[in-house]
Protein backbone atom coordinates (compact mmCIF):
# COMPACT_ATOMS: atom_id res chain seq x y z
CA UNK A 1 0.00 0.00 0.00
CA UNK A 2 3.23 2.50 0.45
CA UNK A 3 3.90 2.35 -3.43
CA UNK A 4 0.50 4.12 -4.19
CA UNK A 5 0.78 7.10 -1.76
CA UNK A 6 4.62 7.88 -2.36
CA UNK A 7 3.52 8.46 -5.96
CA UNK A 8 0.46 10.31 -5.60
CA UNK A 9 2.89 12.98 -2.86
CA UNK A 10 4.86 13.56 -5.90
CA UNK A 11 3.68 16.48 -7.78
CA UNK A 12 3.62 15.89 -11.50
CA UNK A 13 5.14 19.83 -12.52
CA UNK A 14 7.61 19.88 -10.27
CA UNK A 15 9.03 15.68 -11.75
CA UNK A 16 8.46 17.21 -15.30
CA UNK A 17 10.99 20.83 -14.97
CA UNK A 18 12.93 22.15 -17.78
CA UNK A 19 16.47 21.86 -17.30
CA UNK A 20 17.49 25.45 -18.50
CA UNK A 21 14.60 26.86 -16.13
CA UNK A 22 16.26 24.84 -13.62
CA UNK A 23 19.15 25.98 -13.81
CA UNK A 24 18.13 29.94 -14.30
CA UNK A 25 16.24 29.02 -10.39
CA UNK A 26 20.33 27.73 -9.55
CA UNK A 27 22.09 30.63 -10.11
CA UNK A 28 19.36 33.28 -8.47
CA UNK A 29 19.60 30.81 -5.77
CA UNK A 30 15.99 30.00 -5.70
CA UNK A 31 15.76 26.68 -6.33
CA UNK A 32 14.42 24.23 -3.63
CA UNK A 33 17.21 21.69 -3.18
CA UNK A 34 15.52 20.03 -0.03
CA UNK A 35 12.82 19.15 -2.39
CA UNK A 36 14.91 17.87 -5.26
CA UNK A 37 16.64 15.72 -2.66
CA UNK A 38 13.37 14.40 -1.27
CA UNK A 39 12.27 13.69 -4.65
CA UNK A 40 15.74 11.92 -5.86
CA UNK A 41 16.17 9.72 -2.70
CA UNK A 42 12.06 8.61 -2.91
CA UNK A 43 13.00 7.61 -6.81
CA UNK A 44 15.99 5.47 -5.59
CA UNK A 45 13.90 3.86 -2.76
CA UNK A 46 11.34 3.21 -5.33
CA UNK A 47 13.83 1.63 -8.06
CA UNK A 48 15.08 -0.70 -5.13
CA UNK A 49 11.48 -1.51 -3.72
CA UNK A 50 10.88 -2.60 -7.61
CA UNK A 51 13.90 -4.50 -8.12
CA UNK A 52 13.24 -6.19 -4.84
CA UNK A 53 9.53 -6.76 -5.87
CA UNK A 54 10.34 -7.77 -9.36
CA UNK A 55 12.78 -10.21 -7.87
CA UNK A 56 10.24 -11.89 -5.60
CA UNK A 57 7.58 -12.15 -8.08
CA UNK A 58 10.25 -13.88 -10.63
CA UNK A 59 11.77 -15.97 -8.17
CA UNK A 60 8.66 -16.88 -7.14
CA UNK A 61 7.58 -17.74 -10.79
CA UNK A 62 10.70 -19.30 -11.61
CA UNK A 63 9.90 -21.67 -8.57
CA UNK A 64 6.71 -22.17 -9.69
CA UNK A 65 7.63 -23.21 -13.02
CA UNK A 66 10.19 -25.35 -11.70
CA UNK A 67 7.95 -27.31 -9.49
CA UNK A 68 5.43 -27.98 -12.32
CA UNK A 69 7.84 -29.26 -14.23
CA UNK A 70 9.48 -31.26 -11.77
CA UNK A 71 6.05 -32.52 -11.07
CA UNK A 72 4.86 -33.77 -14.64
CA UNK A 73 8.91 -35.23 -15.08
CA UNK A 74 7.58 -37.27 -12.01
CA UNK A 75 4.43 -38.05 -13.29
CA UNK A 76 6.01 -39.02 -17.37
CA UNK A 77 8.33 -40.60 -15.27
CA UNK A 78 5.53 -43.19 -13.53
CA UNK A 79 3.25 -43.37 -16.62
CA UNK A 80 6.32 -44.55 -18.54
CA UNK A 81 7.10 -46.99 -15.78
CA UNK A 82 3.64 -48.71 -15.42
CA UNK A 83 3.21 -48.49 -19.30
CA UNK A 84 7.08 -50.92 -19.15
CA UNK A 85 5.18 -53.36 -16.94
CA UNK A 86 2.34 -54.10 -18.56
CA UNK A 87 4.48 -55.15 -21.98
CA UNK A 88 5.50 -58.78 -20.48
CA UNK A 89 1.83 -59.08 -18.99
CA UNK A 90 -0.19 -58.24 -22.14
CA UNK A 91 -1.09 -60.99 -24.50
CA UNK A 92 -1.56 -60.17 -27.54
CA UNK A 93 -5.00 -62.24 -28.17
CA UNK A 94 -6.60 -59.83 -25.58
CA UNK A 95 -5.57 -56.54 -28.03
CA UNK A 96 -8.69 -55.90 -29.89
CA UNK A 97 -8.52 -52.31 -29.55
CA UNK A 98 -5.58 -50.09 -29.51
CA UNK A 99 -6.78 -48.24 -26.24
CA UNK A 100 -6.24 -51.99 -24.92
CA UNK A 101 -2.42 -52.03 -25.85
CA UNK A 102 0.74 -50.53 -23.58
CA UNK A 103 0.97 -47.37 -24.86
CA UNK A 104 0.97 -44.02 -23.82
CA UNK A 105 -1.39 -41.61 -23.65
CA UNK A 106 0.05 -39.32 -26.38
CA UNK A 107 0.56 -42.36 -28.96
CA UNK A 108 -3.32 -43.16 -28.22
CA UNK A 109 -4.55 -40.03 -28.47
CA UNK A 110 -2.56 -39.80 -31.78
CA UNK A 111 -4.11 -42.87 -32.86
CA UNK A 112 -7.92 -41.94 -31.98
CA UNK A 113 -7.44 -38.66 -33.91
CA UNK A 114 -6.16 -40.21 -36.99
CA UNK A 115 -9.11 -43.12 -36.93
CA UNK A 116 -7.20 -46.05 -36.10
CA UNK A 117 -9.29 -47.84 -33.52
CA UNK A 118 -8.68 -51.50 -34.40
CA UNK A 119 -5.69 -52.93 -34.92
CA UNK A 120 -4.90 -55.60 -37.61
CA UNK A 121 -3.49 -59.28 -37.34
CA UNK A 122 0.23 -57.81 -38.08
CA UNK A 123 -0.16 -54.72 -35.91
CA UNK A 124 -1.67 -57.18 -33.23
CA UNK A 125 1.85 -59.26 -33.23
CA UNK A 126 4.41 -57.54 -34.20
CA UNK A 127 3.93 -54.08 -31.97
CA UNK A 128 3.81 -55.91 -28.86
CA UNK A 129 7.40 -57.94 -29.71
CA UNK A 130 8.38 -54.19 -31.18
CA UNK A 131 7.63 -52.79 -27.43
CA UNK A 132 9.96 -55.64 -25.73
CA UNK A 133 12.76 -54.16 -27.94
CA UNK A 134 13.17 -57.10 -30.23
CA UNK A 135 14.10 -56.85 -33.55
CA UNK A 136 11.17 -57.77 -35.55
CA UNK A 137 11.34 -59.96 -39.27
CA UNK A 138 7.86 -59.00 -40.38
CA UNK A 139 6.17 -60.49 -43.35
CA UNK A 140 2.20 -59.67 -44.26
CA UNK A 141 0.05 -59.50 -47.60
CA UNK A 142 -0.02 -56.21 -48.96
CA UNK A 143 -2.90 -54.11 -47.59
CA UNK A 144 -2.17 -55.82 -43.75
CA UNK A 145 -1.28 -52.33 -42.04
CA UNK A 146 2.77 -52.62 -42.14
CA UNK A 147 3.23 -48.97 -41.85
CA UNK A 148 1.38 -48.35 -38.21
CA UNK A 149 3.28 -51.45 -36.92
CA UNK A 150 6.29 -49.56 -37.25
CA UNK A 151 5.15 -46.50 -36.87
CA UNK A 152 3.67 -47.16 -33.23
CA UNK A 153 7.02 -49.18 -31.57
CA UNK A 154 9.10 -46.13 -33.18
CA UNK A 155 7.42 -43.02 -30.79
CA UNK A 156 7.26 -45.65 -28.10
CA UNK A 157 10.76 -46.15 -28.22
CA UNK A 158 11.49 -41.80 -27.73
CA UNK A 159 9.26 -41.90 -25.06
CA UNK A 160 10.32 -44.03 -23.29
CA UNK A 161 14.08 -42.77 -23.76
CA UNK A 162 12.46 -39.35 -23.07
CA UNK A 163 13.89 -38.16 -26.34
CA UNK A 164 14.03 -34.66 -26.88
CA UNK A 165 16.04 -32.12 -29.44
CA UNK A 166 19.11 -31.70 -27.89
CA UNK A 167 19.71 -36.02 -27.79
CA UNK A 168 19.87 -36.07 -31.80
CA UNK A 169 18.74 -38.58 -33.96
CA UNK A 170 17.02 -41.50 -32.52
CA UNK A 171 15.04 -43.25 -35.54
CA UNK A 172 15.49 -43.91 -38.91
CA UNK A 173 12.55 -45.25 -41.05
CA UNK A 174 14.24 -46.04 -44.75
CA UNK A 175 11.31 -46.57 -47.80
CA UNK A 176 11.73 -48.05 -51.31
CA UNK A 177 10.39 -44.57 -52.57
CA UNK A 178 9.21 -40.94 -52.40
CA UNK A 179 6.19 -41.36 -52.66
CA UNK A 180 6.19 -44.50 -49.69
CA UNK A 181 8.32 -42.16 -47.55
CA UNK A 182 5.98 -39.08 -48.00
CA UNK A 183 3.25 -41.28 -46.49
CA UNK A 184 5.32 -42.86 -44.45
CA UNK A 185 6.36 -39.47 -42.96
CA UNK A 186 2.79 -37.80 -42.71
CA UNK A 187 1.58 -40.52 -40.95
CA UNK A 188 3.69 -40.13 -37.96
CA UNK A 189 2.74 -36.72 -38.41
CA UNK A 190 -0.85 -37.69 -37.32
CA UNK A 191 0.17 -40.27 -35.09
CA UNK A 192 2.99 -38.92 -33.00
CA UNK A 193 0.97 -35.05 -33.07
CA UNK A 194 0.59 -34.92 -29.26
CA UNK A 195 4.28 -35.98 -28.72
CA UNK A 196 7.53 -33.65 -28.72
CA UNK A 197 9.61 -34.65 -31.10
CA UNK A 198 10.85 -33.39 -34.41
CA UNK A 199 10.87 -34.84 -37.89
CA UNK A 200 12.16 -34.54 -41.06
CA UNK A 201 11.91 -36.02 -44.55
CA UNK A 202 14.54 -36.48 -46.34
CA UNK A 203 14.21 -37.35 -50.31
CA UNK A 204 15.57 -37.01 -53.28
CA UNK A 205 14.37 -34.27 -55.73
CA UNK A 206 13.66 -31.57 -52.96
CA UNK A 207 16.82 -29.16 -51.72
CA UNK A 208 19.81 -30.86 -50.41
CA UNK A 209 21.29 -27.90 -48.41
CA UNK A 210 17.40 -27.25 -46.94
CA UNK A 211 17.85 -30.83 -45.74
CA UNK A 212 21.23 -30.40 -44.39
CA UNK A 213 20.45 -27.99 -41.92
CA UNK A 214 17.24 -29.71 -41.30
CA UNK A 215 18.84 -33.40 -40.51
CA UNK A 216 20.84 -32.16 -37.68
CA UNK A 217 18.11 -31.19 -35.22
CA UNK A 218 15.61 -33.95 -35.92
CA UNK A 219 15.09 -36.92 -33.86
CA UNK A 220 13.08 -38.72 -36.48
CA UNK A 221 14.30 -38.98 -40.02
CA UNK A 222 12.23 -40.61 -42.60
CA UNK A 223 14.31 -41.52 -46.24
CA UNK A 224 15.16 -42.50 -48.91
CA UNK A 225 18.62 -45.08 -49.30
CA UNK A 226 20.06 -42.86 -51.75
CA UNK A 227 19.66 -39.39 -50.24
CA UNK A 228 20.53 -41.23 -47.12
CA UNK A 229 23.63 -42.70 -47.52
CA UNK A 230 24.52 -39.11 -49.54
CA UNK A 231 23.78 -37.23 -46.31
CA UNK A 232 26.40 -39.68 -44.56
CA UNK A 233 28.74 -39.17 -46.64
CA UNK A 234 28.72 -35.47 -46.95
CA UNK A 235 27.05 -33.80 -44.41
CA UNK A 236 28.97 -33.36 -40.90
CA UNK A 237 25.88 -32.45 -39.21
CA UNK A 238 24.62 -35.53 -39.78
CA UNK A 239 25.24 -37.99 -36.14
CA UNK A 240 23.73 -40.88 -36.14
CA UNK A 241 25.71 -42.57 -33.08
CA UNK A 242 22.81 -42.05 -30.89
CA UNK A 243 20.23 -43.84 -32.69
CA UNK A 244 17.75 -46.26 -31.10
CA UNK A 245 15.67 -48.08 -33.59
CA UNK A 246 15.73 -48.27 -37.68
CA UNK A 247 12.95 -49.61 -39.87
CA UNK A 248 13.36 -51.18 -43.34
CA UNK A 249 10.23 -50.27 -44.83
CA UNK A 250 9.22 -52.61 -47.86
CA UNK A 251 12.96 -54.12 -48.36
CA UNK A 252 12.22 -56.20 -50.50
CA UNK A 253 11.53 -53.58 -52.78
CA UNK A 254 14.54 -51.70 -52.00
CA UNK A 255 16.33 -54.68 -53.01
CA UNK A 256 14.27 -55.06 -56.11
CA UNK A 257 15.52 -51.47 -57.55
CA UNK A 258 19.08 -52.05 -56.78
CA UNK A 259 19.86 -50.29 -53.43
CA UNK A 260 21.42 -53.36 -52.11
CA UNK A 261 24.80 -52.03 -51.94
CA UNK A 262 23.57 -48.40 -50.53
CA UNK A 263 21.55 -50.43 -47.76
CA UNK A 264 25.01 -52.78 -46.75
CA UNK A 265 26.76 -49.32 -46.76
CA UNK A 266 24.40 -47.41 -44.35
CA UNK A 267 23.82 -50.23 -42.00
CA UNK A 268 27.34 -50.69 -41.68
CA UNK A 269 27.81 -47.00 -40.32
CA UNK A 270 24.87 -47.56 -37.31
CA UNK A 271 25.57 -48.51 -34.02
CA UNK A 272 25.26 -52.21 -33.14
CA UNK A 273 23.06 -51.55 -29.79
CA UNK A 274 20.26 -50.36 -32.41
CA UNK A 275 17.09 -51.97 -32.47
CA UNK A 276 15.86 -52.88 -36.12
CA UNK A 277 12.33 -53.35 -37.51
CA UNK A 278 12.49 -55.15 -40.83
CA UNK A 279 9.30 -55.31 -43.19
CA UNK A 280 8.58 -56.52 -46.43
CA UNK A 281 5.58 -58.13 -48.41
CA UNK A 282 7.42 -61.64 -50.04
CA UNK A 283 10.27 -63.15 -47.93
CA UNK A 284 12.82 -63.15 -50.66
CA UNK A 285 16.44 -65.03 -50.59
CA UNK A 286 18.23 -61.29 -50.69
CA UNK A 287 15.35 -60.21 -47.93
CA UNK A 288 16.73 -62.84 -45.88
CA UNK A 289 20.49 -62.55 -46.53
CA UNK A 290 19.78 -58.72 -45.59
CA UNK A 291 17.98 -60.08 -42.54
CA UNK A 292 20.92 -61.96 -41.52
CA UNK A 293 23.31 -59.08 -41.83
CA UNK A 294 20.55 -56.35 -40.10
CA UNK A 295 18.99 -58.38 -37.37
CA UNK A 296 20.14 -59.82 -34.00
CA UNK A 297 17.78 -63.14 -32.99
CA UNK A 298 14.92 -62.00 -34.78
CA UNK A 299 11.16 -62.55 -34.54
CA UNK A 300 9.52 -63.44 -36.91
CA UNK A 301 6.03 -62.21 -37.45
CA UNK A 302 4.06 -63.60 -40.46
CA UNK A 303 0.45 -63.47 -41.46
CA UNK A 304 1.04 -65.40 -44.39
CA UNK A 305 0.34 -69.09 -42.75
CA UNK A 306 -3.17 -68.50 -41.71
CA UNK A 307 -4.43 -66.83 -44.60
CA UNK A 308 -5.52 -69.16 -47.45
CA UNK A 309 -4.44 -66.91 -50.11
CA UNK A 310 -2.10 -64.01 -50.78
CA UNK A 311 -4.23 -61.56 -51.82
CA UNK A 312 -6.72 -60.11 -49.00
CA UNK A 313 -9.86 -62.24 -48.56
CA UNK A 314 -12.26 -59.51 -49.40
CA UNK A 315 -11.21 -58.82 -52.80
CA UNK A 316 -12.69 -59.84 -55.51
CA UNK A 317 -10.55 -60.65 -59.03
CA UNK A 318 -11.67 -61.11 -62.41
CA UNK A 319 -9.84 -60.87 -66.05
CA UNK A 320 -11.20 -60.46 -69.45
CA UNK A 321 -9.32 -61.55 -72.26
CA UNK A 322 -9.72 -59.18 -75.05
CA UNK A 323 -7.28 -58.87 -78.65
CA UNK A 324 -4.49 -56.41 -77.22
CA UNK A 325 -5.82 -53.58 -80.18
CA UNK A 326 -8.94 -53.69 -78.52
CA UNK A 327 -8.12 -53.45 -74.97
CA UNK A 328 -7.87 -49.58 -75.06
CA UNK A 329 -11.50 -50.21 -76.42
CA UNK A 330 -12.42 -52.39 -73.20
CA UNK A 331 -11.01 -49.98 -71.14
CA UNK A 332 -12.88 -46.69 -72.37
CA UNK A 333 -16.16 -48.87 -71.83
CA UNK A 334 -15.65 -49.80 -68.38
CA UNK A 335 -14.61 -46.37 -67.11
CA UNK A 336 -17.66 -45.24 -68.70
CA UNK A 337 -19.75 -47.73 -66.61
CA UNK A 338 -18.18 -46.99 -63.41
CA UNK A 339 -17.99 -43.42 -63.67
CA UNK A 340 -18.59 -42.77 -59.60
CA UNK A 341 -15.66 -44.97 -58.41
CA UNK A 342 -12.03 -44.29 -57.48
CA UNK A 343 -10.16 -46.41 -60.42
CA UNK A 344 -6.66 -47.13 -60.30
CA UNK A 345 -4.82 -48.33 -63.99
CA UNK A 346 -1.35 -49.81 -64.26
CA UNK A 347 0.29 -49.80 -67.44
CA UNK A 348 3.64 -50.66 -68.36
CA UNK A 349 5.69 -47.62 -68.78
CA UNK A 350 5.70 -43.70 -68.32
CA UNK A 351 4.92 -43.43 -72.19
CA UNK A 352 2.20 -45.23 -71.64
CA UNK A 353 0.98 -43.69 -69.42
CA UNK A 354 0.84 -40.14 -70.83
CA UNK A 355 -0.78 -41.48 -73.72
CA UNK A 356 -3.52 -42.80 -72.04
CA UNK A 357 -3.76 -39.99 -69.95
CA UNK A 358 -3.90 -37.10 -72.54
CA UNK A 359 -6.20 -39.08 -75.12
CA UNK A 360 -8.79 -39.74 -72.20
CA UNK A 361 -8.27 -36.48 -71.20
CA UNK A 362 -9.76 -35.42 -74.46
CA UNK A 363 -12.20 -37.80 -74.51
CA UNK A 364 -13.88 -36.93 -71.03
CA UNK A 365 -14.82 -40.27 -69.34
CA UNK A 366 -16.85 -38.45 -67.06
CA UNK A 367 -14.51 -38.20 -63.78
CA UNK A 368 -11.84 -36.84 -62.88
CA UNK A 369 -8.51 -37.88 -64.81
CA UNK A 370 -4.59 -38.36 -63.63
CA UNK A 371 -1.49 -39.86 -64.03
CA UNK A 372 1.46 -40.79 -62.17
CA UNK A 373 5.15 -41.64 -63.44
CA UNK A 374 8.45 -42.21 -62.43
CA UNK A 375 9.35 -38.62 -65.49
CA UNK A 376 7.20 -36.35 -63.32
CA UNK A 377 8.88 -34.04 -60.46
CA UNK A 378 8.37 -34.83 -57.51
CA UNK A 379 6.12 -32.00 -56.28
CA UNK A 380 4.10 -33.00 -59.45
CA UNK A 381 4.41 -36.27 -57.98
CA UNK A 382 3.48 -35.41 -54.86
CA UNK A 383 0.38 -33.30 -55.93
CA UNK A 384 -1.40 -36.07 -57.90
CA UNK A 385 -0.82 -38.48 -54.77
CA UNK A 386 -2.60 -36.30 -52.90
CA UNK A 387 -5.54 -35.46 -55.48
CA UNK A 388 -5.93 -38.78 -55.73
CA UNK A 389 -5.95 -39.62 -52.38
CA UNK A 390 -8.81 -36.91 -51.99
CA UNK A 391 -11.18 -37.22 -54.73
CA UNK A 392 -14.10 -39.40 -54.89
CA UNK A 393 -14.87 -40.23 -58.52
CA UNK A 394 -11.34 -40.42 -59.97
CA UNK A 395 -9.47 -42.52 -62.21
CA UNK A 396 -5.66 -42.90 -62.55
CA UNK A 397 -3.15 -44.05 -64.59
CA UNK A 398 -0.16 -45.23 -63.29
CA UNK A 399 3.03 -47.54 -63.77
CA UNK A 400 4.20 -49.62 -61.03
CA UNK A 401 5.23 -46.20 -58.71
CA UNK A 402 2.02 -47.09 -57.34
CA UNK A 403 1.98 -50.71 -56.84
CA UNK A 404 3.97 -50.59 -53.74
CA UNK A 405 3.08 -49.79 -50.40
CA UNK A 406 1.08 -46.78 -51.12
CA UNK A 407 -2.26 -46.29 -48.96
CA UNK A 408 -4.85 -44.79 -51.25
CA UNK A 409 -7.95 -44.76 -48.96
CA UNK A 410 -11.40 -46.28 -50.95
CA UNK A 411 -9.83 -47.51 -53.99
CA UNK A 412 -12.83 -49.60 -55.61
CA UNK A 413 -11.29 -50.78 -58.23
CA UNK A 414 -7.84 -51.54 -59.64
CA UNK A 415 -7.43 -52.48 -63.03
CA UNK A 416 -4.30 -53.76 -65.20
CA UNK A 417 -4.51 -52.75 -68.51
CA UNK A 418 -1.13 -54.44 -68.93
CA UNK A 419 -0.29 -57.53 -67.64
CA UNK A 420 2.70 -57.48 -65.19
CA UNK A 421 5.52 -59.31 -65.46
CA UNK A 422 5.14 -61.43 -62.42
CA UNK A 423 2.97 -63.25 -59.52
CA UNK A 424 4.69 -60.77 -56.97
CA UNK A 425 3.81 -57.86 -59.37
CA UNK A 426 0.07 -58.58 -59.67
CA UNK A 427 -0.56 -59.29 -55.73
CA UNK A 428 1.07 -55.83 -55.19
CA UNK A 429 -0.55 -54.28 -57.40
CA UNK A 430 -4.15 -55.68 -57.07
CA UNK A 431 -3.14 -55.04 -52.75
CA UNK A 432 -3.97 -50.90 -53.74
CA UNK A 433 -7.65 -52.15 -53.31
CA UNK A 434 -9.63 -54.26 -50.21
CA UNK A 435 -7.25 -52.83 -47.62
CA UNK A 436 -7.54 -52.77 -43.95
CA UNK A 437 -10.35 -55.31 -44.43
CA UNK A 438 -12.66 -52.77 -46.80
CA UNK A 439 -13.94 -54.41 -49.72
CA UNK A 440 -12.33 -54.01 -53.47
CA UNK A 441 -12.56 -55.55 -57.19
CA UNK A 442 -9.45 -56.19 -59.44
CA UNK A 443 -9.66 -56.72 -63.30
CA UNK A 444 -6.71 -58.03 -65.31
CA UNK A 445 -7.24 -57.59 -68.78
CA UNK A 446 -4.78 -59.64 -70.84
CA UNK A 447 -4.85 -60.58 -74.57
CA UNK A 448 -4.87 -64.61 -76.09
CA UNK A 449 -1.73 -65.52 -75.69
CA UNK A 450 -1.66 -64.14 -71.90
CA UNK A 451 -3.94 -66.43 -70.64
CA UNK A 452 -1.37 -68.79 -69.58
CA UNK A 453 -0.80 -66.37 -66.56
CA UNK A 454 -3.99 -66.90 -65.15
CA UNK A 455 -3.36 -70.85 -64.62
CA UNK A 456 -0.10 -69.43 -62.77
CA UNK A 457 -2.57 -67.77 -60.67
CA UNK A 458 -4.73 -70.29 -60.21
CA UNK A 459 -1.91 -73.14 -59.56
CA UNK A 460 -0.68 -70.94 -56.64
CA UNK A 461 -4.48 -70.63 -55.03
CA UNK A 462 -5.76 -67.18 -56.07
CA UNK A 463 -9.10 -66.77 -56.74
CA UNK A 464 -9.96 -65.36 -60.00
CA UNK A 465 -12.74 -65.82 -62.28
CA UNK A 466 -13.62 -64.94 -65.93
CA UNK A 467 -15.82 -62.06 -66.84
CA UNK A 468 -17.50 -61.79 -70.53
CA UNK A 469 -17.15 -58.41 -72.60
CA UNK A 470 -20.51 -57.07 -72.82
CA UNK A 471 -20.41 -55.71 -76.36
CA UNK A 472 -23.72 -53.94 -76.23
CA UNK A 473 -21.71 -51.85 -74.01
CA UNK A 474 -18.46 -52.24 -75.67
CA UNK A 475 -17.69 -48.39 -77.15
CA UNK A 476 -15.08 -48.21 -79.69
CA UNK A 477 -12.67 -44.76 -79.07
CA UNK A 478 -10.14 -45.81 -82.43
CA UNK A 479 -11.60 -43.22 -85.03
CA UNK A 480 -11.32 -40.57 -82.27
CA UNK A 481 -7.74 -41.02 -81.59
CA UNK A 482 -7.30 -40.75 -85.00
CA UNK A 483 -8.60 -37.83 -86.04
CA UNK A 484 -6.51 -36.49 -83.10
CA UNK A 485 -3.50 -38.00 -83.89
CA UNK A 486 -3.99 -35.80 -87.58
CA UNK A 487 -4.91 -32.66 -85.49
CA UNK A 488 -2.88 -32.77 -83.14
CA UNK A 489 0.98 -33.40 -84.19
CA UNK A 490 1.93 -33.61 -80.05
CA UNK A 491 -0.73 -35.71 -79.87
CA UNK A 492 0.46 -38.17 -82.66
CA UNK A 493 4.06 -37.96 -81.05
CA UNK A 494 3.13 -38.93 -77.62
CA UNK A 495 0.97 -42.27 -79.24
CA UNK A 496 3.90 -42.83 -81.44
CA UNK A 497 6.51 -42.68 -78.53
CA UNK A 498 3.72 -45.21 -76.33
CA UNK A 499 3.85 -47.90 -78.96
CA UNK A 500 7.30 -47.86 -79.51
CA UNK A 501 8.04 -47.78 -75.45
CA UNK A 502 5.53 -50.90 -75.63
CA UNK A 503 7.14 -52.91 -78.05
CA UNK A 504 10.55 -52.65 -76.36
CA UNK A 505 8.96 -53.76 -72.75
CA UNK A 506 7.90 -56.59 -75.05
CA UNK A 507 10.78 -57.85 -76.39
CA UNK A 508 12.83 -56.76 -72.98
CA UNK A 509 10.40 -59.16 -70.85
CA UNK A 510 12.27 -62.20 -69.37
CA UNK A 511 9.11 -64.39 -69.97
CA UNK A 512 8.70 -64.75 -73.51
CA UNK A 513 5.67 -67.57 -72.44
CA UNK A 514 3.57 -64.35 -71.58
CA UNK A 515 4.93 -61.63 -73.30
CA UNK A 516 5.84 -63.00 -76.94
CA UNK A 517 5.65 -59.94 -79.29
CA UNK A 518 5.43 -62.50 -82.15
CA UNK A 519 1.74 -63.33 -81.07
CA UNK A 520 0.83 -59.76 -81.33
CA UNK A 521 -0.82 -58.07 -84.43
CA UNK A 522 1.37 -54.96 -84.46
CA UNK A 523 -0.11 -53.19 -87.09
CA UNK A 524 -3.69 -53.58 -85.30
CA UNK A 525 -2.22 -52.03 -82.58
CA UNK A 526 -0.88 -49.06 -84.45
CA UNK A 527 -3.83 -48.33 -85.87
Amino acid sequence: MAVPMILQSIHPPQFGRNLKEKTEQEKDGGVDFPFDLQYNKIQTELSHFDDMFNHKVEKKVNRSTRKCKTAKKQEEEEEIKKVQEEYDKVDSCNLQKFSDFPLSRRTKHGLQNSGYHYPTEIQREAILFSLRGMDILGAAKTGSGKTLAFVVPVLECLWRQRWSSVDGLGALIISPTRELALQTYETFCKVGCMHDFSAALVIGGTDADYEKRRIGQSNLVVCTPGRLLQHMDENPLFDTTQLQIIVLDEADRILDLGFSAQLNAIIENLPETRQTLLYSATQTKSVKDLARLSLKNPVYVSVHENSKFCTPERLKQNFVVCKEEDKLNYFWSFLRTHTKCKVLAFFTNCKQVRFVYEAFRRLQPGLTVLHLHGSMSLQKRVNVFKEFQRKKFVVMFSTDIAARGLDFPCVDWVVQVDCPADLAEYIHRSGRTARYNNKGRALLIVNPAQTIFIEHLKEKRIPISEIQINYEKFLNIQTKLQTFCSQDPDFHSICSRALVAYCKSLHFAKNKEIFNMEKIDLEALAK
